[in-house]
């Protein structure tokens, strides 16, 4: 019983996460960008399950995919080329960080 509520729980949270990703504008982000807040995520990663897992504090997998760069604070000069070409970018909000991912 207890375990069927967690699992619902997670399954609540992981849809309330999806329905609040968004395709945004680069140029929209930059303020964040500025403030050190905007972490990239590799495009091998589900950007719904890096949120989830920052969203639980799940230190143990998050510092797994920092350690293999499958996130990353966003390079300067990628930052750049986004601005050159008008980018936009699969987006999630989890407080204090702005998760990105290019779009295919």
């Amino acid at each position: 019983m207890i375990e069927e509520l967690l699992r619902q729980d997670r399954e609540l949270l992981r849809a309330k996460i999806n329905s609040e990703t968004a395709k945004i504008p680069w140029l929209e982000l930059q303020r964040f960008f500025a403030a050190g807040r905007v972490l990239l995520v590799a495009p091998g990663l589900d950007l719904v399950d890096v949120a989830y897992a920052l969203q639980q504090d799940d230190i143990d997998q998050v510092k797994r995919w920092a350690d293999s760069a499958q996130i990353t604070p966003v390079p300067d000069d990628l930052a750049r080329a986004w601005v050159s070409d008008e980018a936009s970018l699969w987006t999630v909000v989890v407080k204090p960080w702005v998760l990105v991912q290019p779009t295919a």
